[in-house]
């Protein structure tokens, strides 16, 4: 497959989501690393986004609950170039009715080939990363090609 380049600014487009059984985690998270998250434009889910707006009173451009769509929203402002970064507290023993919502924003967060981070632990790696004060040349697949296939030889 073929890449191409893509500059990720300085000020970086993060997305905050988080299932019920780590808002909290969540939240503690942003906390501690506030001034970093203030530096950067912030999106989340509409619950999660409630709870980091009025705890740290940034501002967070807030789209819907996971369960309504917002898991979609965010999958697709990814897919768009509007989202450079994922942080998905997400909770592997506890089945949510939107799972499959949940895998299709994961699996496009690496078609895009954006940084995700799915617990604590990898998102103090990343957002303690010299990279998110700075500007970085991210690599993006060239679907060009595929989406040529794709018209010459439709699906039935």
């Amino acid at each position: 497959m073929e890449h191409k380049k893509s500059t990720l600014q300085e000020q970086k487009r993060i997305a905050l989501v988080a299932h019920d059984n780590k808002k909290k985690d969540l939240l503690e998270w942003a906390k501690y690393n506030y001034n970093l998250l203030a530096q950067h434009e912030l999106y989340a889910t509409g619950t999660t986004g409630t709870l980091l707006q009025r705890e740290l009173d940034l501002n967070i451009i807030k789209l819907q609950s996971g369960p309504l769509g917002g898991d979609q929203q965010i999958g697709a402002k990814i897919a768009e170039g509007d989202i450079d970064f994922l942080i998905f507290f997400w909770d592997p023993l506890e089945p949510a009715p939107h799972d499959t919502d949940v895998k299709a924003l994961l699996r496009i967060a690496v078609v895009w080939n954006i940084p995700v981070a799915c617990n604590r632990a990898s998102a103090d790696f990343l957002i303690s990363s010299p990279l998110m004060s700075e500007g970085y040349q991210r690599f993006l697949p060239d679907y060009e090609n595929y989406r040529k296939r794709m018209k010459q030889e439709p699906r039935v």
